[in-house]
Parts: structure tokens; sequence; C-alpha cells
């Protein structure tokens, strides 16, 4: 009989024995997110981020059918470099570990795992969403429940805007997941600074994300996620006119190539990296570090936090 234990690296596990701050990052962007080579190199880039905001970074992700929260250096090359790795959620999980599987954690997998492992803050690049078909199709990630029952900080850029902003927005408020802004009132829009779409609340500091997280935890009525919308500088976005351009150009393809389900995402994905001729690759690369930055700064917040009122 085989066992399936929860593995710990040996970093993340001494991290959290001593009650240091710890980020949940996502191995999704690695083996899917990002081309060869560049994944490994960004892959290192993004726990290098961490670790210099004083945090200690934990990659998660499946090898060989083993559930790793902190993979080491030859795992992480391994889920970058190789054929034939699965894309995982959280009802893959138990799967693919029977079956010995290499697999890659989505926002919703890295989240529930990080949570089991007692890490509360993550970070990724954006977060899926209503699919702009979903009326027909009832398309929806995975992402939005998962997080609605997952005690967990998400640094984020908003969600793709490839995907439908508003409705993704009405479902979080639905499932009653909490969105603040980082430093604004208006909700990021992954490629470009604003979605669109107002924000209820704001905050201005890591200190002040960690005294929510406190004081989630201390009233035990709400047990779901927090989304920390973090948009990129005006300077730093793609811009909007070439975003907007290539968003109408890769839908009217969609339509023409019959494309649908869950080939959509990667689909515009694709069509934005080479209709922008790698621009939206670079912008991707600087939200995920920025968000790496900010998440650690979070965690380091709320360490200290607890550590004075302990």
């Amino acid at each position: 009989m085989t066992d399936f234990p929860l593995h710990l690296g040996a970093e993340v596990a001494l991290a959290l024995r001593e009650r240091r701050p710890v980020v949940a990052l996502e191995s999704t962007i690695v083996s899917h997110g990002l081309p060869r080579p560049d994944n490994l190199h960004v892959a290192r880039q993004i726990e290098q981020a961490v670790r210099d905001a004083g945090a200690v970074p934990a990659t998660i992700g499946m090898v060989a059918g083993e559930l790793v929260v902190g993979l080491d250096d030859a795992q992480l090359t391994r889920l970058a470099t190789a054929d034939g790795v699965t894309k995982l959620s959280v009802r893959d999980l138990a799967v693919a570990a029977a079956t010995g599987a290499d697999g890659a954690t989505t926002v919703a997998a890295t989240s529930a795992v990080a949570a089991a492992a007692g890490i509360g803050v993550f970070a990724t690049g954006g977060l899926g969403g209503v699919h702009r078909e979903a009326a027909q199709t009832f398309d929806e990630s995975a992402d939005l429940v998962t997080l609605a029952r997952t005690p967990i900080a998400v640094v984020c850029a908003g969600v793709k805007s490839i995907l439908d902003v508003g409705a993704t927005l009405e479902r979080l408020e639905t499932l009653g997941v909490a969105v603040i802004g980082y430093r604004t009132r208006r909700f990021p829009g992954f490629f470009i600074t604003d979605s669109g779409f107002d924000l209820d609340w704001s905050v201005d500091s890591p200190e002040l994300v960690a005294d929510v997280l406190a004081a989630r935890d201390r009233h035990g009525v709400h047990h779901g996620g927090l989304i920390v919308a973090n948009p990129l500088p005006t300077d730093e976005q793609l811009d909007p006119e070439l975003h907007d351009r290539t968003l109408a150009e890769g839908l009217a393809r969609l339509e023409r190539d019959g494309v649908s389900g869950k080939a959509v995402t990667p689909y515009l994905l694709a069509h934005f990296h080479s209709a922008t001729e790698g621009a939206s690759l670079a912008v991707n690369v600087r939200i995920i570090l920025r968000n790496a930055d900010l998440a650690a700064r979070i965690a380091v917040a709320a360490t200290r936090r607890a550590d004075t009122s302990a």
C-alpha cells in the first residue's frame, strides 16, 4: 500500500517550524504559462524576489506523484523542462498522486495545498474567472469556488483581461471572497492597470493587509480567501490601445477557429504573445515579480504581528 504524504521541502519545513514568513507560489506558470527556457529562469527570479523581501518561497507542485510544498531546484527544473507535465486543479490532486504523475498546480490547487500546509499568503500573476461565453458554456475557473472556502491571501494583478471581468467580480461577491485593492480603488486588468471596475476597499500597506487577515482569523466568522489586487504602475502596463486591439483580434479568431472550453485561455495568451511581439510576456513577468515582492512583505508583516500578539 502506497502512502501519500504532503511533503514539505526542507527549507519550508524549517521555516514553518520556526514560524518564519513563507509565501506559496504556483508551478503552472512554470510548466504552462511561460515559454522555455525562460520559464525556469523566471521561476528562480520569482523565488529570489520572495527571498529579497524577507520570506521563504514555497513553490508547490507534484513530482512522480508526490505533492511537494517547496520544490527544490532539481524538482523545479524537472517541471520546467519535462514534457507531459499535467495541469492540476484541486480535483486532480488525488488522482495524479495515485497514478504517479508529474503535475503543475493551478491557482486553485496551490491555494488549497498552501492552506493545508499552514501557509497563509500566496503570490500569482492573475486569477482565473468567468469566461466571456459562460452564459452558454458555464465555463468558470475553479479558482473562484476554491477561494470561497480557503483561508489564504492571494496577491494578484486581478484576473486575466481575456475573461469577463465584471462577471468574475460578481461571482466573487456571491461566493463571499473579499477583494481589496493595494493602493487603488480600481480593479486591475492583468496586462493593464485598470480593468474599468471599482473596488469597495483599498489598503495602503502590507501591515494593513496583515491586520485584515488577523481580524478574519480572530473573528472566526469568514473562512474564505482574501484577494489583494496589485496593479502594475501605468508606465509598466501593456499599452492599452495595443491591448484592446489584440484582444479584439483574438476574440474574432476564437470564433473563426471554433476554439472553446479549456483551450480558450492558452489560445488567447499565445495570440497576445505573438501579436505584441513578446511585449505581453515581459508584462507578465513584471506582474509576478511585483506580486511576489508584495506577498513576501505581507507575510513578513503578518509574522511580526503574530509574534507581537503572542
